[in-house]
């Protein structure tokens, strides 16, 4: 803990830090941003979920769907990932001490890994997710775990902010 301290320290006093916390329309700006592309996130995999489970586009051959939604959930992680360091940069305890950051980061890994695995079986098998495919029940359980893991994202990304 002795180190997050040093670091956090450390962090909150460089000068990009300092000129984070010193303007005022930064934090607000990069929080919107953020926001903003999480929620493409969460959506697109929404989708891709919900098709899994055959809610969505059923008619649609899941490699259509997975091929529009999927840059949606790959690219903005970018943006997520610029902003995220912007906002731990200005207020770097607020987020390394905080146990919703630890949570929503290990949701994030955990949701980005499922994503991989969705995408190599989908390699695997092509009709993933149809009617008539073999793995139904894998696609099923990757849906609902994909789902809980961003809605767990965005509560943990919100709680944040309430606890310290």
């Amino acid at each position: 803990m002795k180190s997050i301290d040093a670091l956090c320290w450390w962090l909150e006093h460089t000068s990009v830090s300092q000129t984070i916390q010193s303007i005022d329309w930064i934090v607000p700006t990069v929080q919107t941003i953020h926001i903003l592309a999480i929620a493409v996130v969460a959506a697109s995999a929404l989708m891709i979920d919900l098709r899994l489970i055959g809610v969505f586009s059923a008619d649609r051959p899941m490699k259509d769907v997975s091929a529009r939604f999927l840059p949606f959930v790959w690219w903005p992680l970018l943006v997520l990932l610029a902003t995220g360091a912007i906002m731990i940069t200005g207020e770097p305890a607020r987020s390394l001490k905080n146990p919703a950051f630890m949570v929503k980061m290990s949701l994030l890994a955990t949701a980005l890994i499922v994503t991989l695995l969705f995408q190599f079986l989908l390699r695997r098998d092509p009709e993933l997710g149809s009617a008539a495919s073999r793995h139904r029940a894998t696609a099923t359980s990757i849906a609902a775990l994909s789902m809980v893991l961003w809605t767990g994202i965005i509560f943990a990304g919100r709680w944040i902010a309430y606890y310290s």
